[in-house]
C-alpha cells in the first residue's frame, strides 16, 4: 500500500516510493529507495521536501498516514472546483493563429540561442533585438493563447534549453494576462521569462546536457545560474528591475528551501513567484533523455500539491486556470475509446474542452478527424468525456497534426 507521509515522520526502514518534488530539487540519484540512515532523512528535509510517498509493502508502515489514493481524491476534488471558474475569451480561432505561432516559435528559439552564445562570449544582451520578440509573443497570446502554448509543448531534446526559455516567456505572459496585469508589467515579465536562464550559458555543456542525475558538485554549479544570469543582464543598461528579479529569484520557494538567496514567504516578489511556477511546470512536462515528462494534467496536480509549501497557493490555482487542466495540444483518451487532441478550453468547465478526435483504439484505426465539444450532451455534438491524458510517444503520434480540422 502506498501512503503520503509528512517528512517529519520518516524513520529508517521506510521505503521511499516517490519524493514528491520536481526532479531538480532532491539530492538523491533515484526516487525509490529504502531509508537506511538518519542522514538520508535529514537530506530529504534540508531539500525542502515536506511529504513523500512510502511503500508499506517494502518498508515500515505509518498508521495515521492517508493512502495515496485518498490524497489523490482530495486533490481531484479541489481541481474540479478550480476548473469550474470562468476563463478569458480568446479573440481569434486556433487555426487562424497556428501559422503565426509556428513562425514566432522558430524565430524566438533562434534568438535565445544567439543570446546564450553572446552571454558565453561575455557580450552584453542587446535588448533592442529581444524586445520585439517579447512583443510578438504577447500579441500572439492576446489573439489566442492556446496556439503558441500548445506548439511549445512539443520540444526537441537538442534545443530544450532554448525552447524552455521561449515557453517560460509565453506562459508567463499568458499568466500575467489571465491575472489582469497591465501591458508594461506583462511585457517586463515576458522579457524576464525569455532571459531567465541566461546564466546557463556559463554552465559547461557536459553538465547542462548530462544524460543522468547530477552529482552534488554538478548541482552546485547549476545552482549558480540565477546569480550568473543576473550579473550578465546587469551589463545591459536598459534592463529593468522585473527581468533582473525574475532571473535571480525564479528558483526561490516560499519555505526558504530555494536558491540562491533562500528567500521565504514575504520576501519573494509576486512576479518571481509566478515565474517559479511557470518554470517548474514547463520543466516537468518536458521530455528529456534523462527525465520522462509528465502530462500537463499530472504536472498541474503536482504543482497544486507543492503549493502547500513551495508556491503561493492562490497563484498556483490561477496558473491552473490559465493553462487549463487539459491544455491545448494535450492528447486524451475519451470514454468512447477514441483518441483526441484538445483544441480549445471551455469557458466555464476546464474538464470538458473542445477536442479533435482522430483515432479509434478499439478498432485500432485512424478515423476522419472530427471536432467534439465535450460540454455538450449526446446528440448535440458531445456525449463523451475525457478518461485520462495519453502520451503521444505511447501511440507514436504527433498530436499537433490533428489540432486543426478542415
Amino acid at each position: 500500500m502506498l501512503k503520503k507521509v509528512d517528512a517529519s515522520h520518516l524513520k529508517t526502514g521506510m521505503y521511499i516510493h516517490d519524493l514528491s518534488c520536481d526532479w531538480m530539487t532532491h539530492p538523491f540519484v533515484r526516487n525509490r529507495f529504502l531509508l537506511t540512515s538518519e542522514d538520508e532523512i535529514r537530506k530529504i528535509i534540508d531539500a525542502g521536501i515536506h511529504d513523500v510517498v512510502i511503500d508499506c509493502a517494502r518498508g515500515l508502515d505509518v498508521d495515521h498516514a492517508p493512502t495515496l489514493e485518498e490524497t489523490r481524491q482530495s486533490t481531484e476534488a479541489a481541481l474540479v472546483d478550480i476548473a469550474a471558474r470562468p476563463l478569458i475569451v480568446t479573440r481569434t480561432t486556433l487555426g487562424e493563429e497556428l501559422k503565426r505561432a509556428a513562425v514566432i516559435r522558430r524565430q524566438a528559439t533562434g534568438l535565445v540561442r544567439t543570446v546564450m552564445q553572446d552571454a558565453r562570449l561575455g557580450k552584453a544582451i542587446e535588448l533592442d533585438s529581444v524586445s520585439p520578440m517579447v512583443e510578438n509573443i504577447t500579441e500572439s497570446i492576446l489573439r489566442n493563447p492556446g496556439a503558441l502554448m500548445g506548439m511549445l509543448r512539443i520540444k526537441n531534446k537538442d534545443d530544450y534549453t532554448f525552447l524552455h526559455s521561449v515557453s517560460v516567456c509565453t506562459l508567463l505572459v499568458a499568466f500575467c494576462r489571465s491575472r489582469g496585469m497591465d501591458a508594461e508589467t506583462t511585457y517586463q515579465a515576458g522579457l524576464g521569462g525569455l532571459l531567465h536562464d541566461t546564466g546557463k550559458a556559463l554552465v559547461p555543456d557536459h553538465i547542462l546536457n548530462k544524460p543522468g542525475p547530477l552529482t552534488d558538485e554538478e548541482f552546485a554549479i547549476i545552482k549558480k545560474h540565477p546569480r550568473d544570469g543576473y550579473d550578465i543582464l546587469l551589463k545591459s543598461p536598459a534592463i529593468g528591475p522585473i527581468p533582473l528579479d525574475i532571473t535571480l529569484h525564479h528558483h526561490e520557494r516560499r519555505d526558504a528551501s530555494g536558491y540562491p538567496d533562500k528567500q521565504g514567504e514575504g520576501a519573494i516578489s509576486e512576479l518571481a513567484q509566478m515565474a517559479a511556477i511557470v518554470d517548474v511546470y514547463d520543466a516537468i512536462t518536458a521530455e528529456r533523455c534523462y527525465h520522462k515528462g509528465m502530462s500537463a494534467a499530472e504536472a498541474l496536480r503536482k504543482i497544486y500539491e507543492w503549493s502547500k509549501f513551495h508556491f503561493h497557493p492562490t497563484y498556483a490555482q490561477e496558473f491552473m486556470r490559465c493553462v487549463g487542466i487539459y491544455p491545448v495540444g494535450t492528447m486524451v483518451m475519451l470514454e468512447s475509446g477514441r483518441l483526441a487532441v484538445v483544441i480549445e478550453p471551455h469557458e466555464t468547465n476546464l474538464l470538458a474542452p473542445k477536442v479533435n478526435v482522430f483515432f479509434n483504439t478499439r478498432r485500432n484505426v485512424y478515423i476522419k478527424p472530427e471536432t467534439v465539444d465535450l460540454s455538450r450532451p449526446l446528440g448535440f455534438g458531445g456525449g463523451d468525456k475525457i478518461v485520462r491524458p495519453e502520451s503521444p510517444q505511447k501511440w507514436n503520434v504527433d498530436p499537433m497534426r490533428f489540432i486543426s480540422v478542415g
